[in-house]
């Protein structure tokens, strides 16, 4: 039975790979650009050595929905890139589990996606003690090559920097991680950064967390990308600012009835307390017994923003889908911070202090 189940599986993944495969991608993406005509990129965007003094950026706010072909899911990301680069945008970032919407290529998950929870939706299909990491396991080389494909050459067709979200993949070593993703304009992968901080139910699911920050340097300035929870400790942000880091761009999925306060726990204050400017995309919609909500915004330092209140553009609402853009102003911001940090403001002796025995503390649950 066991070998039965193995055969099938391995069919399952190669009839998904098939209609999923590279030329049906491109073919989408011909028919796309034709009918958008002007792409919004007639004037190529200088990505020189220099970096640049204003950089425009465009946040997405994506709905969730369950596609049952790859050319769905190739327009509705297109659709958003599209809408970006017409403002102007040589950064696009895009939400946390930007690749869920492919689960729908599973057969029968459209119709259990609907009201049941994950887990449950994945029992019925599965049956046995299967977790959900086990099929976005599964489902990892399809979503790999749906997603990275699509998004390299989105990218190129754009000719601007993309921030693709992250997706719930496996990992050089098997385990399952949410990972986010970087573009540049000509497509090529600039690295990636794995999620640390995770939800109690990604633990449930059985989602493995990373360990490891990173910093990309790029003609739009240093570069990083937490995910979604990594914002509600300010110890992520500080590092990152410490590693250098100029914009830092927050994919998120929140599963919860949208509250301002409990917002505020995420990129505002962090972007505040470290001095960079901060671009959060967010996932919305219903699916699989969750409400997801949230509002993509672009935030910086209280002094940088038109009302002071440290918010550059924000959406209206944390349910409809859109897209918010806005430049920033890179000069302003190196200048606040050598004005601001000319003094010295970290007491770095008191960290050392009391930091190491304060987190060892911590874990042996003391």
């Amino acid at each position: 039975m066991k070998l039965v189940n193995r055969l099938k599986e391995g069919l399952l993944l190669k009839l998904l790979l098939w209609h999923t495969r590279k030329a049906r991608i491109d073919k989408a993406l011909a028919r796309l650009v034709t009918e958008a005509g002007q792409l919004g990129c007639s004037n190529r965007r200088d990505f020189g050595p220099q970096k640049m003094d204003k950089v425009t950026v465009a946040a997405v706010q994506g709905k969730l929905e369950l596609v049952s072909s790859v050319e769905q899911y190739v327009e509705r990301m297109f659709r958003y890139t599209e809408k970006a680069a017409r403002k102007g945008a040589q950064l696009v970032v895009f939400p946390e589990d930007n690749g869920t919407h492919l689960l729908g290529l599973l057969p029968g998950m459209d119709k259990l996606g609907s009201d049941k929870g994950m887990d449950e939706a994945l029992k019925e299909m599965a049956g046995g003690e299967a977790k959900v990491a086990d099929i976005f396991g599964f489902l990892g080389p399809v979503t790999n090559q749906v997603y990275h494909y699509t998004f390299s050459r989105l990218a190129q067709l754009f000719q601007v920097y993309i921030m693709p979200g992250s997706i719930i993949i496996p990992d050089e070593g098997g385990q399952v991680v949410n990972r986010a993703f970087l573009y540049d304009h000509q497509g090529r992968q600039v690295g990636s950064q794995t999620k640390l901080h995770l939800l109690p139910v990604e633990h449930t699911w059985g989602i493995s967390c990373g360990q490891e920050l990173k910093v990309f340097d790029t003609p739009l300035g240093k570069l990083a990308f937490p995910v979604c929870m990594d914002a509600s400790f300010y110890e992520t942000f500080r590092l990152l600012t410490l590693m250098g880091a100029d914009i830092i761009l927050l994919p998120i999925a929140n599963p919860e009835e949208y509250n301002y306060y409990k917002a505020l726990r995420g990129i505002w204050p962090r972007v505040q307390e470290n001095l960079v400017y901060g671009v959060k995309s967010a996932l919305v919609g219903e699916a699989f017994g969750m409400t997801l909500t949230g509002k993509a915004g672009i935030y910086a330092p209280m002094e940088l923003t038109p009302n002071r209140d440290g918010v550059i553009a924000e959406s209206a609402d944390s349910t409809g889908e859109g897209v918010v853009w806005a430049t920033l102003d890179m000069q302003a911001l190196w200048q606040q911070r050598a004005e601001k940090r000319s003094h010295n403001p970290f007491n770095v002796e008191l960290y050392e202090k009391y930091f190491p025995k304060a987190y060892e503390s911590f874990q042996h649950g003391n």
